[in-house]
Order: C-alpha cells, then structure tokens, then sequence
C-alpha cells in the first residue's frame, strides 16, 4: 500500500511537472503573421476553427470577430477572445493551440551555401541559423556578417564577426534571432 501511494505522488508530481512546463511553452511562444492556431470553445461544437494569423497581426473567429494576436502568448489569445465571446455566450472556456509556425521565421542571404527562410520553431542563434544555410561561399567575409532588424519600424543593423565567434570571442554578438531578422552574409 506504502508503495502505491509512492508511485501515486511520483506520477502526480510528474503530471503536475508536465502541465507548468506547457504553461511555460505557451506563454514564451508569441503569435505571429502566417501563423495558424485551432481554437475551441468547449461545449460549442459549432465554436472549433482553424485560422491563419492575418498580415495586420489578427484573425477572425466567430461571435469574437476581429482579435488582435501579433506578438502574443496562446494564453493571452485565449484570453482576448474568450472577453469577446463574453457577450454571446456564459463563461466560455478557449483553447487556442498553434498548428503551424509559418510567421517565425528569419532570413539567410549572401554567400551561404543555402540561402533562404529559417523556421523559428525555438530559441536560435546566429550560429545556429548559419549552421543550417550548410556553410558559406568560398568568396564570404566572415568577419562581416550584419543581422538587419526592425525595431519600432526603425532598421538596426547588427554586426558579426564569424571568425572571433567560433574561437569563443565575442560570444555577445551570437546573437539570438526574433522573427523577421535577416543575416547578410557578403
């Protein structure tokens, strides 16, 4: 019987360990343009839909309309549309899961072997991202790496120094990329 109870608080606490780190998942992935998410309304069958995060940062759900989402949690979404759907219905309970992360993304170009759009489907690095390009052109300047980002509609451009990077110098500049960052490799 002692060991039941054991194997009981084991699993419970596992469970418990599972449900906070999905919290925690939730509340550090932010929506983004080109995303899509499923969202249900317990109870309402009628209520269960997949949408696309639109170019103005919102999506469309019925009774809620038009909800703004770019640059938040699942959690907070869930939250603006269950305030929506207030109105209509008493006491909804929301779910909005992501289907697809199309909307994170950042952007490799110049003498990389493979140029082209990255999924930001986790935290990555500038090492990382060039890591995935499979190496650089023959002709690259290493040493001059630029990450370009916009910053409140302002262009910012980082530099990266590849060459001091990977012998453990400069180890601020890998920097860690957010949707939208462009890497130039000239």
């Amino acid at each position: 019987m002692k060991i039941s109870r054991t194997i009981f608080s084991i699993a419970f606490g596992l469970i418990a360990l599972l449900q906070s780190t999905v919290l925690i998942a939730d509340e550090n992935y932010r929506l983004h343009y080109g995303d899509t998410v499923f969202i249900s309304v317990w109870g309402e069958e009628t209520l269960q839909k997949e949408v696309k995060v639109l170019p103005d940062g919102s999506i469309t759900f019925p009774l809620a309309g038009r909800v703004d989402v770019e640059n938040v949690s699942t959690v907070e979404a869930q939250k603006r549309i269950t305030d929506k759907l207030k109105v209509y219905l008493n006491d909804p309970q929301v779910t909005v899961v992501v289907t697809s992360v199309e909307g994170n993304k950042a952007y490799i170009i110049g003498k990389v072997l493979k140029a082209g759009a990255i999924p930001l489907s986790g935290p990555t690095t500038v090492l990382q991202a060039l890591s995935l390009a499979g190496g650089f052109d023959k002709f690259a300047e290493l040493s001059k790496i630029k990450v370009l980002r916009n910053v409140n509609n302002k262009q910012t451009v980082m530099t990266v120094n590849y060459d001091r990077l990977i012998q453990g110098q400069n180890l601020e500049s890998n920097l860690l990329l957010q949707p939208g960052d462009t890497i130039l490799v000239p």
